[in-house]
Formats: structure tokens, sequence, C-alpha cells
């Protein structure tokens, strides 16, 4: 067994030293029940104390269902899957958010930006490239002599 020095306020000592003669023990056994006692009531992992934690619970339905509803009331309407959580939740959407999305796909219509997932720089024949290719160079200035 390994000896510890510990520091320790004087009130801690004293509820400690009190503690030990109540029970008939040294503190050093006080100490290491305690510690004994702590490491038993510790999580050994997080996933443990998570886990089922809302099985019990009466106030939200299915769970499952209710997990993606609250993952669907964080859509925006530029987001990707709009159109289709739209279709499943209509009541978290309203008019404003159908007039963003217009507005967004209208955007990316006119500057030619690819969908989410795909290669976002624009195609050779695109504009962004035509405009670039377009534009004249500029002359070098001339260095002083």
């Amino acid at each position: 067994m390994t000896r510890i020095l510990a520091d320790l306020p004087d009130d801690d000592i004293k509820w400690l030293d009190q503690l030990a003669v109540e029970q008939g023990k040294s503190r050093a056994s006080v100490l290491r029940e305690a510690v004994a006692a702590y490491r038993a009531e510790k999580p050994r992992d997080w996933l443990d104390v998570g886990f089922g934690a809302w099985k019990d619970r009466t106030d939200i339905g299915d769970a499952v269902a209710w997990q993606r509803r609250e993952r669907a009331s964080w859509t925006r309407p530029w987001d990707a899957d709009y159109a289709e959580v739209r279709a499943e939740f209509p009541d978290l959407f309203d008019a404003d958010d159908d007039r963003e999305h217009e507005i967004h796909k209208a955007w990316v219509a006119e500057n030619e930006i690819a969908p989410h997932g795909s290669d976002m720089r624009p195609g050779p024949g695109s504009a962004a490239v035509a405009d670039f290719q377009s534009k004249p160079k500029k002359k070098k200035k001339q260095a002083r002599k």
C-alpha cells in the first residue's frame, strides 16, 4: 500500500477525526473507505450513465419520433434537405421559410453553385470561368531606374 501526503482544511480534519472516533477507526481507515465508496459510485463510462435515461419518459411520446422532430426543427431554408423535412413536418415551417427557400434557390441558380455534397468549383463552361477568362490581364509596372 502506498502512503500519501494530502493537505486538507482544518475543519475537514476535525470532522474526519470526529467521524473516526464515532466509528472506532483510524483517520486513515475512514479515508480508505471514503475513497473506495467514491470509486464504486463513480460511473465507469459516460454511456452507462446516459443509456436508457429517457426510457420512462411519458411526456414525449415515442422517443424516436420526438428526436426526429427535434432534429427537423433545426432545418433552415438554405439546407439541402429543406423540402423533404418540410414535407414531413409542415407545422415547423411557415410562408416566410418558404420565401427564404425560394430566394436561396434563385441565388444558387444565379451563381451557378453546385448542390450540397458535390464539387463546388464552377465547370469549364460556366459563367464564373468565362468571366474570369475574359478579364484583361494587368500589365506589370516597369521598375524605375
